[in-house]
């Protein structure tokens, strides 16, 4: 072949190449927005799911089963063909290179960007102490709830068959961790189980008896609600028997129970044998791996990426951090927050396609606070919308309507529908099955982890 025929073989340009990091809110709706664009989509996601994470109290407490709030992926995308999805762990971002590396067991695969939106979320924090999870799930994935109704509903089984009265006592303790929403609703389902849907179905103990208790460093229920819902939740949590403490710090956990710091400084001990850990998040490592290799962009102390007003990382104007794993101020860690800085990111990437798009003249985002749910029992919960402050009966319904709007599928949204009919106007709770692996599972996975670490270490101590 001559040179000049080389020349004019024509090369195939391939299409504006978006790869997105994450199937959460962020993840699925900048895929979803860019559905009608003339662009090749990767999502990557290290779940098979779009977990809905405000619903996962209640899987841990019996109520949803996992497939309601949880719907596959794969199965949610599969009519939009210009999106591909990928299971996998990200091993490395590179953006000089503008590639992306997914492992999946031992298998590599290096995919190549044009545009990057990062929308990995956040892991729960346990502020150094990362041990507590041991004994203390946290409330950020379905193996976390399913793990949590394991050790709820296991409680109550143990303590109906030991005869110690000390052991009994410990068994029917549950302490949350954490007074923010998550904590408050986990809370309030715990008390509501064991008053309503067990009631009457042991012989040797009364589950209605048990002691729940809620415990924050902080000095308030629910604060980024303001002083008035915070009183209002606490309140109706009292009412309904659960002990509300504050001003107390958790400065250890152990398989017994777990030790308090007291404002004070004095310290105590509470016996109890489920403990959940809803007290603070931390954001995925992949935004310190995107700082690491940029002029100036830097983390903050939870490891979310300072960004710039254009959700962008310094020296990189397509590439996009979204959600839990962006620091922008006034911009809560919620749903909302993500699906509308997923949205403005797919508008700069669509405009860029037509050269429409200007990063030096870029309009920065602005966040619309759609305001702020948190449900406290059936029938009662707390709700801020701007200025607009409501607590109980019709507080609860507009946070129905609102959590079923963001549900993924018809079928989700009618069987939840359902399920909440039931189990609110009755007594019974249709995801009550618990097996060993949901309880077990996580001290099996740290044990095989550990005979692993100890493996190659004398593996590397052998070569030396």
């Amino acid at each position: 072949m001559t040179t000049s025929s080389v020349e004019q073989t024509a090369v195939p340009a391939h299409r504006h190449r978006v790869v997105v990091i994450g199937s959460g809110f962020g993840g699925l709706t900048a895929v979803q927005s860019l559905k009608r664009a003339d662009v090749d989509i990767t999502l990557i996601s290290r779940t098979t799911t779009h977990l809905f994470q405000p619903l996962l109290y209640q899987v841990a407490t019996g109520i949803l089963s996992e497939g309601e709030i949880a719907p596959t992926t794969r199965l949610v995308l599969r009519k939009q063909t210009n999106a591909t999805v990928l299971l996998g762990d990200i091993s490395a971002i590179d953006l000089e290179h503008r590639t992306v590396t997914s492992r999946l067991m031992t298998m590599d695969s290096v995919i190549p960007f044009d545009s990057l939106i990062v929308a990995a979320g956040a892991q729960q924090s346990y502020f150094g102490n990362d041990q507590f999870a041991t004994y203390a799930p946290g409330m950020k994935t379905i193996d976390d709830a399913l793990e949590l109704r394991g050790r709820i509903l296991g409680a109550f089984e143990a303590a109906e068959v030991t005869t110690d009265l000390a052991e009994r006592e410990r068994r029917l303790t549950f302490v949350v961790v954490g007074a923010g929403p998550t904590g408050v609703e986990l809370a309030g389902q715990i008390a509501e189980l064991a008053e309503r849907t067990l009631a009457g179905a042991f012989r040797s103990i009364k589950p209605s008896e048990c002691r729940v208790i809620l415990m924050d460093a902080a000095s308030a229920v629910l604060p980024p609600m303001g002083p008035k819902l915070g009183r209002k939740a606490q309140q109706r949590l009292e009412s309904m028997g659960v002990e509300v403490q504050l001003n107390a710090m958790v400065t250890d956990v152990d398989y017994q129970g777990l030790t308090v710091k007291e404002k004070d400084g004095t310290e105590r001990r509470i016996e109890c044998a489920c403990k959940v850990w809803s007290a603070g998040v931390q954001a995925s490592p992949l935004g310190v791996m995107l700082a690491e290799q940029t002029d100036g962009t830097e983390t903050d102390r939870a490891g979310r990426v300072v960004v710039e007003p254009d959700l962008t990382v310094k020296g990189h104007p397509y590439v996009f951090v979204v959600g839990d794993l962006m620091a922008v101020p006034g911009v809560p860690g919620m749903a909302q927050g993500a699906i509308q800085g997923a949205k403005y990111a797919t508008k700069l990437i669509t405009k860029s396609l037509t050269g429409e798009d200007d990063p030096a003249t870029r309009a920065p985002f602005k966040y619309f606070d759609k305001g702020s749910m948190a449900t406290v029992s059936r029938f009662d919960a707390v709700a801020k919308v701007g200025k607009i402050e409501m607590a109980g009966f019709f507080a609860w319904l507009a946070w129905l309507l609102l959590h079923l709007v963001y549900l993924v599928g018809y079928k989700n949204r009618f069987s939840t529908v359902l399920t909440w009919l039931v189990t609110f106007t009755g007594r019974g709770r249709g995801q009550m099955a618990i097996t060993s692996q949901m309880i077990y599972a996580r001290l099996a996975v740290e044990r095989l982890q550990s005979q692993q670490a100890e493996a190659a270490a004398a593996k590397d101590s052998e070569a030396s």
